[in-house]
């Protein structure tokens, strides 16, 4: 089976998601969408504002009535557990995201020991410790020991952006001293020193009991939710030896076949391979570098070496572990990993990662849908949109009945390559040609059969024949794509 997945959300998706995905699951299992990416469904510290990333209580799914009301912004927990049960319905996977790296919006101040580091150093310590008093009490009031009755504390923690000393409100990073000690957990990524730290409340893996109580709560989680498998979110900032626990407990206790993919945010491939061979390869990652391929590729245009696009990539490197993807919520225009690929190379980069051989692709929804906003950049409103990627139904249906059985690649032009998916028993193949610059051809040998070829893709009129041999001259227009097919 050809799996695709579908990032069902973008970082301004406006309207009820959860109803949303429930009305269009149907038309998506249409396109071949096998699995869907949901946002968190946690509440958030703002409440209806919150993106599902800026964690409050992860045992409010939307059903109490906490940061300013009972919804997220995506739904109620009814619409949520209805979302996932309608994908079930139509035989599609659902991968919940979820948040463990730190928690906002406490509900009680604490008198706490810290110290404040620099931003670009966290191991460079600026002035002495202090006492200082700071959100660090979680009680969840709202929800009053429901599902959990695990009060957070301070330590719980190990770092915090924010603390009150003489009344007055202070921002920075500051370390919390507590019984696990004065230092960062050191099995986390080494940007700036160390990048335990990233935003919020830091959650101190190190506590015995926050193990425990996380543990717990995936339980509650998947018993709840049924969710098939679990996108985590910011895994670089997370304690490996952590993450090596509490996924072996998911994997052996909780549910074997559960699907885990990490966004560990890095562009180059040898690091998210490192991370992999650390986690004992229990989860797939995320391959930023070839993300970056396109995005540069898009770009430089016909200067970008196309024989290069998966050099680098963690593709490349760990096939099996990969899932390769085009754009995301934190790549779109206005975001803070900001590396929007062109309008006119996304079919280019959607033809890579959803017909050759070894991609597990993830689709963007605003490239499934089209998208507009606004945000605030430089004190300006900036209007966005984002128009959908005309062909890409057709791509997806062309991964449905013809990118199957081994690949040969034609990777030997800097403008114009191919690659030749042989079929299987039950589908013909195709041959997949792609240029960044004018019209191009490749001379490809298909073996002693006699075949005639059209463009599934129409994008070229008229057919091709092979000769005698085998050998045809495949074509593409300019900065196109077409894909081949026998008739």
């Amino acid at each position: 089976m050809n799996g695709v997945i579908i990032q069902f959300f973008h970082w301004y998706h406006e309207g009820n998601l959860w109803n949303e995905f429930t009305e269009k699951c149907s038309y998506l299992k249409s396109l071949g969408f096998t699995a869907v990416w949901f946002p968190p469904a946690t509440k958030c510290v703002l409440g209806k504002e919150g993106r599902g990333y800026d964690v409050y209580d992860s045992y409010d799914l939307g059903e109490f009535h906490q940061k300013g009301g009972i919804p997220t912004r995506y739904g109620t927990k009814k619409e949520y557990l209805h979302a996932i049960d309608k994908a079930h319905e139509v035989g599609m996977s659902v991968y919940a995201d979820i948040v463990m790296n730190h928690r906002m919006g406490g509900d009680e101040m604490e008198l706490i020991t810290v110290h404040q580091v620099k931003e670009e150093n966290r191991n460079e310590q600026i002035g002495e410790p202090f006492t200082a008093n700071a959100f660090t009490k979680f009680t969840f009031p709202g929800r009053n020991g429901k599902y959990s009755q695990f009060i957070w504390d301070y330590t719980c923690f190990n770092g915090i952006d924010s603390i009150q000393k003489d009344n007055t409100e202070q921002k920075g990073i500051f370390r919390i001293h507590n019984q696990y000690g004065k230092d960062w957990n050191q099995t986390v990524s080494r940007e700036f020193g160390n990048y335990d730290y990233l935003m919020g409340a830091n959650v101190e893996y190190r506590n015995p009991y926050v193990v425990s109580e996380m543990k717990n709560w995936i339980k509650w989680y998947l018993e709840t939710t049924h969710a098939d498998g679990l996108r985590l979110d910011a895994v670089k900032h997370i304690s490996v030896d952590f993450l090596q626990e509490w996924i072996t407990y998911v994997k052996t206790e909780l549910k074997p076949d559960c699907y885990i993919l990490g966004e560990f945010w890095k562009d180059e491939a040898e690091k998210i391979s490192h991370f992999s061979d650390q986690i004992k390869e229990m989860i797939s990652c995320f391959d930023v570098p070839l993300h970056y391929n396109f995005f540069t590729a898009s770009e430089k245009g016909k200067d970008y070496d196309l024989s290069q696009i998966l050099k680098g990539s963690f593709l490349e490197k760990k096939p099996v572990f990969s899932v390769s993807f085009v754009e995301n919520h934190d790549t779109q225009q206005l975001q803070s990993l900001e590396s929007t690929v062109q309008d006119w190379f996304k079919p280019l980069a959607y033809a890579v990662i959803l017909l050759m051989e070894e991609a597990y692709p993830c689709v963007f929804y605003p490239d499934l849908f089209g998208a507009q906003y606004t945000d605030i950049k430089d004190n300006k409103q900036v209007e966005i949109i984002m128009p959908k990627v005309e062909i890409l139904p057709k791509l997806l249906e062309a991964r449905q009945k013809f990118a199957y059985g081994e690949q040969i690649s034609y990777f030997d032009h800097p403008n114009c390559i191919a690659w030749v998916r042989k079929g299987d028993s039950g589908h013909a193949g195709c041959v997949v040609i792609i240029s960044n610059s004018e019209a191009g051809y490749k001379d490809i040998d298909l073996g002693k059969e006699n075949a005639v070829y059209k463009d599934f893709m129409e994008q070229r009129d008229g057919e091709i024949k092979t000769d005698e041999n085998g050998k045809a001259r495949f074509t593409v227009n300019s900065q196109s794509v077409s894909v081949w097919i026998k008739i």
